[in-house]
């Protein structure tokens, strides 16, 4: 596994990343390239990810509130991230999480890491790619307004 491209258009989404020097250690979490991409590698993609959250100091399946057993992926101090390897359908799903944490102020960034197109037609059908995740972001920019970094890998 390999960062491919990263994608900070979504509301100027590198800033707070770089201003709380997150930003060059988020990125190196997906140079890993003992981890191959094909058919069901997620579970490596996911653990060696956790691993690396974990050791940063980072809470992972963080609730949204109290009141609900929905999780976001991980959380430290105001930064978010969610790393999706599954089917499309996940991903709108993700963005209100992640919003839903923007608006009552618990984050203000996050980051969003999808495979491309490409290394998602080898790992499985229908999954979230970084393309279409940043398209979808585009046309509803109005609606999410959390800034979101989009980690592309493959």
């Amino acid at each position: 596994m390999k960062l491919s491209y990263i994608s900070e258009e979504h509301r100027n989404a590198a800033t707070p990343w770089r201003e709380r020097d997150q930003y060059e250690w988020l990125t190196d979490v997906f140079a890993m390239p003992s981890i191959k991409i094909e058919r069901a590698c997620t579970a490596a993609i996911r653990q060696h990810v956790a691993d690396e959250f974990v050791k940063e100091g980072w809470a992972l399946n963080v609730k949204l509130s109290s009141e609900s057993s929905i999780k976001v992926g991980a959380i430290k101090d105001d930064l978010a991230f969610q790393l999706q390897t599954g089917n499309w359908s996940r991903a709108p799903y993700d963005f209100l999480k992640l919003e839903y944490l923007h608006k009552t102020n618990r984050i203000k960034a996050a980051a969003y890491a999808v495979p491309t197109v490409e290394a998602g037609k080898v790992i499985g059908d229908n999954l979230a790619n970084a393309d279409r995740v940043i398209r979808e972001l585009e046309l509803f920019y109005h609606v999410i307004t959390v800034p979101i970094l989009v980690i592309a890998f493959d």
